[in-house]
């Protein structure tokens, strides 16, 4: 594997990790709004999981 995808191959894994950290801090803000402590704490243990 030459350089330039190596390159690649590391920036659309990083793009792909902040898009599920973003998306996650979406979920969890949107559960917040709406009391659902369930899914707060299911959330939580995702983002642990991811160490996010």
């Amino acid at each position: 594997m030459n350089k330039i995808s190596y390159k690649n191959i590391t920036q659309a894994a990083q793009t792909h990790r902040e898009n599920l950290r973003r998306r996650l801090q979406h979920r969890l803000e949107v559960a917040r709004a709406s009391g659902n402590e369930k899914l707060i704490h299911q959330l939580k243990a995702e983002a642990a999981y991811l160490h996010f």
